[in-house]
């Protein structure tokens, strides 16, 4: 015959959830700073946000894959 337990198990913690790591180029915004360039000689006159090519907007690190 069997014996039986008198004890239960202690509960198993649940694993804490990884935070992605935040894209380099971007710094985890998804945003990168793209120069505005006009005229024939194609002379720089400012800049404005472009979309960041490494993430593609997701502003976490695409190499760190889980």
């Amino acid at each position: 015959m069997a014996t039986t337990r008198t004890t239960t198990k202690p509960p198993v913690p649940a694993p804490a959830p990884v935070e992605p790591a935040p894209c380099q180029p971007c710094g985890g915004s998804g945003n990168v700073a793209i120069t505005v360039r006009v005229g024939r000689k194609r002379r720089p006159v400012g800049q404005q946000d472009g979309l960041c090519l490494n993430c593609l907007g997701e502003g976490t690190d695409p190499g760190t894959d889980a």
